[in-house]
């Protein structure tokens, strides 16, 4: 779209690039943009482990639009939105409100939402539609997923989570850093959370060896692998079975097989149980490959697997906040 590509790369290590911006993909930001936004997370996570928060945001409002359901998503705006001395309003999209009941086009919702509000939080279910809505609103909107789209706040705290974890730093990448092997294991057709990461993987000049492990009927879709080939710090490789994918593995990113993506019961019930993370496959696994997940999972990672120390995915959602 147009109002996205106007965007592109707008979003650098000049902190007033980010003042009023609206954040609809990943590719807004540059890597030095990411730096400054890891970096600024970072204050907020001494922030919040040391005093809980503090009122810079005194008497502004965040407003959550969910036309989609979320659990995460939505509480870690609010809670980063009120540990700021903030206050928040939440619609539920699909609920008892003229949004969902009354058929009020999207754009016209948005536009009265911030009549009362600083900033919007929009997850929506079609592809493209929190572009449009950026096309005509007058304040701040940020794509919470849209659709099969994208879903840029997710990536940025997976990145932040890996940077974070594996203990990397975005300020003094030089040539000779090791290459990163992540592998994006699951749904990858499907899954906005991948297609982000791949893309932000791609921009963030981090020298990584991306594998994807899917079922044949839910690869990585070729407009993705083509954007990061385009990239010359990323190689990509398809692979079908998880042993051979965790090789030497940095990191292990888990999705679910989302059933609400599937047509019928039966093509989903085929393919579920396909990939699934326990003890055993972690005892194959490198000692320190970390293991992470958008959430919310369903049995694709075992409940054993928690206390391992490999497991960061708890911590993965905490970070959400912070970003």
């Amino acid at each position: 779209g147009s109002i996205l590509s106007s965007l592109v790369d707008k979003l650098t290590s000049d902190p007033t690039t980010w003042k009023d911006a609206s954040l609809l993909s990943v590719t807004q930001i540059t890597p030095s943009g990411l730096s400054l936004l890891f970096q600024v997370s970072k204050e907020m996570k001494t922030l919040v482990r040391e005093c809980g928060g503090d009122n810079r945001l005194a008497h502004r409002v965040l407003t959550t639009v969910f036309y989609e359901a979320s659990t995460r998503t939505a509480c870690s705006f609010q809670a980063a939105m009120q540990r700021l001395g903030g206050n928040i309003l939440h619609v539920d999209g699909k609920g008892n409100s003229s949004a969902g009941k009354k058929g009020e086009s999207l754009s016209d919702t948005i536009r009265c939402i911030e009549c009362y509000s600083d900033v919007t939080v929009l997850r929506h279910s079609v592809t493209g539609s929190v572009e449009q809505v950026v096309a005509s609103s007058h304040k701040p909107v940020l794509n919470a997923g849209d659709g099969t789209g994208e879903h840029p706040t997710q990536a940025l705290l997976d990145l932040f989570t890996i940077c974070n974890e594996l203990n990397i730093s975005l300020d003094d990448l030089q040539q000779e850093q090791q290459p990163l092997t992540v592998v994006l294991l699951g749904d990858l057709k499907h899954g906005r959370t991948v297609h982000s990461l791949a893309k932000l993987l791609a921009r963030s000049s981090l020298n990584i060896q991306l594998r994807y492990c899917s079922p044949e009927s839910l690869q990585m879709p070729d407009y993705i692998q083509d954007y990061v080939s385009e990239y010359s710090n990323v190689t990509q490789q398809s692979c079908f079975d998880i042993q051979e994918a965790i090789e030497g593995a940095n990191v292990l990113y888990v999705t679910r097989i989302q059933r609400e993506r599937f047509d019928n019961q039966g093509a989903y019930n085929e393919v579920k149980g396909s990939y699934v993370v326990d003890n055993e496959l972690m005892s194959a696994a490198p000692s320190d490959m970390i293991v992470m997940h958008p959430l919310p999972r369903v049995d694709e990672i075992s409940t054993s697997v928690d206390s391992d120390p490999r497991a960061a995915y708890f911590r993965e959602m905490e970070n959400g906040m912070f970003v």
